[in-house]
């Protein structure tokens, strides 16, 4: 059963931005069975290289649109963005030097911050780039 479920209540309405996020979700829950499973550490350190990865492609999608369209919040939101990549960098580096396992504490933090950021923060640009016309 998957940790985090895709609605359309995490919907800005951007199928680009919506199918990435659903992506994520994806990663997510693949990080999540993979725990479940009690898969290696290197397993678990593939996908969440691919997790951050991934992260940071969708993350630049957003700043394009955003910088394309003049959303008036980018500086904003570019830093949560950047303070997330630092801090998933740090998960990486204390999993590859053996001072922390992946744990449900840490699972927890990227699935509350990715569905935290999705409903609150990406929320807020979704009617600007909406009425810019982009869907």
């Amino acid at each position: 059963m998957p940790i985090v479920e895709w609605n359309d209540n995490y919907s800005v309405k951007i199928k680009e931005v919506d199918d990435q996020h659903r992506q994520l979700i994806d990663q997510i829950n693949c990080l999540h069975d993979a725990m479940k499973q009690r898969k290696g550490s290197e397993v678990v350190g593939t996908i969440i290289a691919r997790l951050a990865e991934y992260t940071q492609r969708h993350f630049m999608t957003e700043e394009q649109l955003f910088l394309k369209h003049g959303y008036p919040e980018t500086v904003k939101h570019t830093h949560e963005h950047n303070a997330f990549i630092a801090k998933v960098a740090g998960f990486q580096n204390d999993l590859k030097a053996g001072r922390v396992m992946l744990s449900m504490e840490v699972l927890n933090f990227l699935k509350e911050w990715l569905i935290g950021h999705i409903q609150i923060v990406d929320k807020k640009y979704a009617p600007f780039l909406n009425a810019k016309g982009v869907g």
